[in-house]
């Protein structure tokens, strides 16, 4: 049996569901509203990319050390983006989330929060994970307030640790949360999610 068995997950109006190849056409149009795949600092596929994009992360999926979802509009089953467990390492209980980005029209709203509500609670209370993890590009720093604000803390830097689309090699700025960390994360991230707008 996988570490990461398929589940949706739902909260909010946001449904978080395994990531198939039936949502290439929803993943597509998503990376479009903002042109998101422009950005050097992100994962967000090229539209004619959208499939191999897709393919990877199922191979990966395949392999037990990644698993991506859809982010989708509830309501509508509009596609709002992806995101992803990844470095799946069973023998510790550590997961890390990643592979994340939102159509421009959610990004700032209540997505992101509500989706790493539901990625971490069910990381914590049932997978039950001893530390779920980040990382981001020392460059992208909406990323790493993002990743702040759930309460995650700061590791440290991977200097020259990845290649960017661009060619350049990035320095990847590392972050975790502990079980032990998680009740007091997840009732700030209540907070957020309940003070009026």
């Amino acid at each position: 049996m996988a570490f990461v068995e398929p589940v949706v997950l739902r909260d909010r109006g946001v449904r978080l569901e395994p990531l198939g190849l039936a949502h290439e056409a929803g993943l597509r149009a998503a990376a479009a509203d903002g042109e998101l795949w422009k950005l050097r600092i992100t994962s967000v596929p090229e539209p004619d990319q959208t499939g191999a994009y897709i393919e990877a992360a199922l191979k990966m999926r395949a392999e037990g050390h990644r698993f991506p979802f859809v982010v989708v509009n509830d309501a509508t089953g509009e596609v709002l983006g992806s995101t992803s467990y990844h470095d799946i390492v069973p023998p510790i209980q550590r997961v890390e989330i990643g592979w994340t980005w939102y159509r421009q029209s959610v990004q700032r709203s209540h997505v992101n929060t509500t989706c790493k509500l539901m990625l971490l609670t069910h990381a914590f209370d049932t997978l039950g994970c001893a530390v779920v993890g980040w990382r981001t590009d020392n460059y992208n720093f909406a990323s790493q307030k993002a990743i702040e604000r759930l309460g995650a803390k700061k590791d440290g830097v991977i200097r020259h640790h990845a290649v960017r689309r661009d060619g350049t090699v990035r320095d990847t700025v590392m972050y975790s949360m502990t079980a032990g960390e998680w009740p007091e994360a997840r009732a700030q991230l209540l907070y957020l999610l309940n003070k009026p707008r």
